[in-house]
């Protein structure tokens, strides 16, 4: 057996469970930061001070995303590269810094470059954190694994909810990045007792170093693999062998994996439809979500609800995700990835258009618990189906670029609410804003349905 089947046949043991509850509070301090901007907008848009207009709030939340675009884009070929843990703790380390710098800063512009470098620290840190889990998860718990990881994205918002609601009436913007810079840095400390994936030590040839982690996790679940290990039982071939050229090819197998260690890789005829199908996944959900999440409480005071109000309506929206995720944890792994996806899209759409056409207080928050419910129930789905579809040798890189693509949905996302309220005023814009977002989810199920590949039950190549 190589050393992704013998992580394929193991159980849930201490070892992984560590790992991804210390990777979850990683997780849940990325989501905290992302929270609490859109508190930080809706407060710093009554801030006298600062008097921006909606056109500068949208480019505030822009800041961060443009960061993520890039942050994504590098991570995963830094990932394949230098590994899965020395990213994740570098860019964990940039995040925190970068958070704190934006609780320092002293005017729009620093605010901006601060939000965009907390951006790469936090677009760089996500992709790659989902590949590790995958990649040390069983065969029967991958899916579940990473959207268990995903829901601590909820804590997160939930967090920050809180700190919208009760600190930033009281102690200004300021006090939400603050937090936010603490607890990443712990995080970062806690992470390097964090194992290295032994997939990717040992399509990198480091084949002992894999052995001596797998070793470990067997022995914790009684499952020890008995004899020696020499090196081609200890490599991962399947890697190899999804590049393995035909019979009449004159180059060497061996010579197109490391080839394919390229954005050309991405590209090939085997990846082609992956990619696709995962760009444009990305891009919708990423549009969609960021189209209603950063916009949640000042479009709540447009509507007529003080600010106060508007942070409690988000903070109980928000508990509405943990179903979200754990119904789909559950789900995953019994009827698939494609079908969850398909089901949790086009509930995530038929919610945001409910919650565009609500009038009174009920409405808006059962929609919005609704909205927030499947929206969320699909993140995950997304991040465990993701790196699913590449092999090892370039699923940080794929993975990365997927996440980057889709960060310039999320980027648009922001700038589009303050151009629909301006072109159909606040009334009309509240309601075009979501039917937009009822239209993009329902686009991107219709694509997971038609061309998307399902990976449940398959090991990872």
């Amino acid at each position: 057996m190589n050393i992704g089947e013998r992580l394929d046949r193991l159980p849930m043991t201490p070892m992984m469970l560590k790992i991804l509850i210390i990777t979850g509070f990683g997780w849940l301090f990325d989501a905290m930061d992302q929270g609490m901007v859109s508190g930080v907008i809706a407060s710093i848009g009554k801030d006298v001070q600062w008097q921006l207009t909606p056109v500068e709030l949208g480019f505030l939340g822009s800041a961060g995303v443009l960061g993520m675009i890039i942050g994504a884009a590098a991570s995963g070929k830094l990932a394949d590269k230098f590994g899965r843990r020395t990213i994740i703790l570098t860019t964990l380390l940039l995040f925190s810094l970068g958070s704190a710098l934006c609780g320092l800063s002293v005017n729009y512009e620093m605010l901006l470059v601060c939000r965009f470098f907390t951006g790469l620290g936090l677009g760089g840190e996500l992709p790659v954190a989902s590949t590790l889990i995958s990649e040390l998860s069983s065969l029967k718990a991958r899916g579940r694994n990473v959207i268990v990881l995903e829901s601590f994205w909820a804590w997160g918002w939930i967090v920050a909810a809180l700190v919208a609601y009760l600190l930033i009436p009281v102690y200004g913007w300021r006090i939400a990045f603050f937090i936010g810079a603490i607890p990443a840095l712990f995080a970062a400390i806690l992470r390097f007792t964090i194992p290295e994936s032994p997939r990717y030590l040992a399509a990198q040839g480091k084949y002992h170093e894999a052995d001596s982690i797998v070793r470990k996790m067997e022995a914790q679940a009684g499952a020890q693999y008995q004899g020696d290990y020499p090196a081609d039982h200890l490599a991962d071939h399947s890697a190899e062998e999804a590049f393995k050229a035909a019979p009449s090819s004159a180059e060497p197998a061996s010579a197109k994996p490391a080839k394919m260690n390229t954005f050309i890789g991405l590209w090939r005829k085997e990846n082609t439809r992956s990619t696709v199908v995962l760009w444009v996944l990305w891009f919708g959900i990423n549009l969609g979500y960021y189209g209603f999440v950063l916009w949640t409480p000042s479009l709540l005071v447009i509507k007529g609800y003080d600010l106060v109000t508007s942070f409690g309506f988000t903070l109980i929206m928000c508990f509405a995700q943990l179903p979200g995720y754990a119904s789909a944890a559950v789900l995953i792994e019994k009827i698939g990835r494609k079908p969850i996806l398909v089901i949790y899209l086009l509930g995530t759409a038929a919610s945001a258009w409910a919650f565009g056409q609500a009038g009174g207080t009920t409405q808006v928050l059962i929609a919005g618990c609704f909205l927030y419910f499947f929206a969320l129930g699909a993140w995950g789905c997304v991040y465990a189906y993701t790196p699913e579809l590449y092999p090892t040798a370039i699923r940080g890189l794929g993975v990365g670029w997927a996440a980057a693509f889709g960060r310039v949905g999320a980027f648009i996302a922001p700038m589009i609410v303050p151009v629909l309220y301006g072109f159909f005023g606040t009334e009309l814009g509240f309601t075009f804003v979501f039917i937009l977002l009822t239209v993009v989810f329902v686009l991107v199920a219709l694509t997971i349905l038609v061309f998307g590949k399902e990976t449940k039950g398959k090991m990872l190549l």
